[in-house]
């Protein structure tokens, strides 16, 4: 599997809401610099702030303006929403599909004490997808809700993309510093509505706005033509194709822990 490279922290002064897996600029973290408006108060940058305003040191004492002081900038780890995208539609290759992401999120979420992610499941098959797991850092949660998932139909990938783009700005609303990763397994078919020609335009719209970090996991399997559609649905999103060597729980996980 090809080693995807770790998200790239928030820019500075955009914190990030403390956690274990991405880099970002935290409340808890080492020092980087000292900036105005950062953590605690960096004394040297303080003195050098009002060194640089042409301060002067009476009678021993440095007469200092608001402007003079600095914080600290911190660098540590972010938590993560990680929404994924499954597709359920078809028959064995849905459920293995879905049992690789009920997997991962068991796995993911029995470490959430440590890593305090949250994680959501959009179902795609039918007419329509579904929210079969909300946002949640409960296991128990998540065990009850992935429990007899449905399977087979259509594939309205489109709107399966557009839900998790709701999804993800609803969230980013109620927790701005929770950076969004959006985890989509398909081969990239789109038997819904508008077929593949929405499902581009959808795919555009999430990396034009910017709202997460985007992975495909490729499950197109089989046959001596290959469509290559993953891949162009990865390009669209502006996100990293993977092909794993076998779709199971361990395999997600991996993918997941390397970014």
């Amino acid at each position: 599997m090809r080693k995807l490279q770790r998200l790239a922290p928030k820019k500075a002064g955009l914190e990030s809401t403390p956690g274990r897996r991405s880099p970002a600029y935290t409340p808890q973290g080492g020092h980087v610099r000292a900036i105005k408006g950062g953590h605690g108060l960096d004394i040297m940058g303080t003195l050098i702030a009002a060194g640089d305003r042409g301060a002067q040191v009476r009678n021993g004492k440095i007469t200092f303006t608001p402007e003079d002081f600095r914080g600290s900038l911190r660098k540590g780890r972010e938590s993560n929403l990680i929404v994924f995208v499954v597709d359920t539609s078809g028959s064995m290759a849905a459920k293995d599909r879905l049992a690789a992401v009920t997997g991962a999120v068991h796995s993911m979420l029995s470490d959430a004490y440590q890593r305090r992610d949250k994680v959501a499941v959009i179902s795609v098959r039918g007419l329509k997808p579904e929210l079969v797991l909300p946002p949640t850092s409960s296991i128990d949660v998540a065990h009850r809700r992935l429990e007899d998932v449905p399977t087979g139909g259509k594939t309205p990938l489109p709107e399966g993309l557009a839900m998790a783009e709701d999804l993800i700005k609803r969230e980013a609303l109620k927790e701005p510093g929770r950076r969004a990763i959006l985890m989509v397994l398909s081969d990239g078919r789109a038997t819904g509505r508008g077929g593949l020609d929405s499902l581009r335009a959808v795919a555009s719209d999430i990396a034009a706005r910017e709202l997460c970090a985007s992975v495909v996991i490729d499950c197109e399997r089989g046959g001596r033509i290959r469509l290559g559609l993953a891949k162009e649905l990865a390009k669209g999103l502006g996100a990293v194709c993977v092909e794993v060597d076998q779709l199971d729980a361990r395999a997600v996980t991996g993918v997941i822990e390397t970014i």
